[in-house]
């Protein structure tokens, strides 16, 4: 299922990732739950949003909808501690409607190997 998923999304290596932080047209968004975030911290400036409320978010007619998914001009780069959760997501946001969006390759676990900055929770 998820090897499938990764055909039909973008997926960013990790060294693009890093370098697209500073952007201001990107919005990491951390789908891992919260008790991850406090034992590892997370990406500085990204946006956390449980994987399983990340419909009713997303979705601007549900009650539970967050502004932040309706940035226009934005690129939402989801992740998740391996990469796994983030690719099932991308799809399924991609196929809601919410573009453009892709995949940190290798989650915040590869994110952390590779030096990038992490922010405490």
């Amino acid at each position: 299922m998820i090897e499938a998923a990764k055909r039909d999304i973008e997926t960013i290596p990790i060294a693009d990732a890093i370098d697209s932080l500073e952007s201001e047209n990107t919005i990491f968004v951390d789908l891992r739950d919260i008790r991850e975030i406090q034992r590892e911290g997370m990406i500085p400036g990204a946006f956390h949003c449980p994987r399983g409320m990340l419909e009713f978010w997303v979705h601007p007619q549900s009650p539970y909808h967050k502004p932040i998914f309706a940035a226009r001009g934005k690129k939402f780069v989801f992740y998740c501690a391996s990469g796994w959760r983030s690719a099932l997501a991308t799809r399924d946001m991609q196929a809601l409607g919410l573009n453009p969006v892709a995949q940190v390759e290798g989650g915040f676990s590869a994110w952390k190997k590779a030096g990038g900055s992490v922010a405490e929770k």
